[in-house]
């Protein structure tokens, strides 16, 4: 039996969905609110890894996932004038047969956790959040914005990276700085021979795309930026048309002219990283995902680590004798591996922004690559 028998989640992002349907597996009475009224993920496509794949079967989406994105193993490197380098190797995750990486559009992975949590029993509210949190010994009560209370006796917090919960719980925490590299991300047209991921290097600008669909994938582009763009969101197609200019393959020159339709949606991201120290709880109160370890997407596995926390929060809650035997065993799971993720991220954007020892990137990747398809 379960340590608690009735949670709040607050934020109905992936981290927050995959702790509540894992704990109604585990028999809690989970409520959700979620501020979105329209409970919409942003964002164009997502890369994930075959460890995040693993954790969505172990949430039991994986299925649904393939079918509606795409999966494959390996990433291929090229240079700006398509010339193959070689690959990069990604190997299956311990414990499971899912394939090395996928890629999906991201506001269709966020309906099909939707589903998935509202299946599983979970009480969901949108367009509702959290105005003031008040611990007692035993439990926590809860205000809402829609005017109505509740009481329980865990509160898990994932409202992202721009939290106002952590804000209050953990003052001492800045909020999450640049770090001077910029992704553009688009969604295009897929070439039939583009069947996996493809990355094109060579210089401080990398590119790359990911099939999400059979007749869509989508780009990104980095890029290094001392100040934060300005720009008008009219302007953004032909800026990621120039960032593209000098690389020569015929693959991408091809792809440039569809920058300028508007279902290329094209998206622009200033990155940003985040690494709470832990413990990650204050009393009754636990923040999980990019609320307290935001990752920039070198790694292909800032959703993956929040979908994993909630799912391992889950687990320990489940089979620990209390309360806090279960955050002393949650943290000792995460957090090691969420500041692999983070800090070996911002090693990888480092080299890329300074043109750096390419040799020094690869044994990262590889290293993180390996590490993360260790069991969770």
């Amino acid at each position: 039996m379960a340590v608690v028998s009735r949670v709040l989640t607050i934020g109905g992002g992936f981290s927050g969905m995959a702790a509540s349907i894992q704990m109604r597996k585990a028999g809690i009475a989970v409520d959700l609110v979620e501020v979105d009224a329209n409970w919409r993920p942003e964002g164009a496509g997502i890369t994930v890894s075959g460890p995040t794949l693993r954790a969505l079967e172990t949430i039991g989406v994986f299925a649904e996932f393939a079918r509606r994105g795409h999966t494959a193993d390996g990433v291929d490197l090229v240079t700006p004038a398509g010339h193959r380098i070689g690959e990069i190797p990604t190997p299956k995750a311990a414990g499971s047969d899912v394939p090395g990486g996928g890629g999906i559009m991201r506001p269709e992975l966020g309906r099909i956790l939707a589903d998935a949590t509202r299946a599983a029993g979970v009480h969901v509210r949108v367009g509702c959040t959290s105005t003031q949190i008040t611990q007692y010994d035993d439990d926590v009560e809860v205000a809402f914005s829609d005017g109505t209370t509740g009481r329980y006796d865990l509160v898990v917090v994932a409202d992202g990276v721009h939290s106002k919960t952590r804000a209050l719980l953990f003052p001492e925490i800045k909020p999450p700085q640049y770090i001077g590299q910029v992704v553009w991300r688009a969604v295009l047209p897929r070439p039939a021979d583009i069947v996996r991921p493809r990355m094109w290097l060579g210089g401080a600008v990398k590119a790359g795309v990911n099939p999400v669909s059979p007749s869509h994938m989508y780009m990104f582009v980095t890029e290094a930026r001392p100040e934060k763009l300005q720009a008008e969101r009219a302007s953004w197609p032909q800026l990621v048309a120039d960032l593209l200019a000098p690389f020569s393959d015929p693959v991408l020159v091809a792809l440039r002219p569809h920058l300028f339709a508007p279902d290329a949606a094209i998206d622009y991201r200033p990155l940003a990283n985040l690494l709470v120290p832990a413990p990650w709880n204050r009393g009754r109160v636990i923040l999980i995902g990019d609320t307290v370890a935001a990752t920039t997407p070198h790694l292909a596995s800032g959703a993956g680590i929040g979908i994993e926390s909630g799912i391992v929060l889950a687990e320990e809650l489940a089979r620990a004798a209390t309360l806090q035997e279960a955050f002393d065993r949650f943290h000792a799971r995460r957090w090691e591996r969420c500041r692999m993720v983070i800090e070996n991220s911002a090693q990888l954007c480092r080299i890329e922004m300074e043109n750096g020892d390419k040799a020094e990137h690869a044994r990262i990747m590889r290293e993180s690559i390996v590490g993360l398809t260790q069991p969770i």
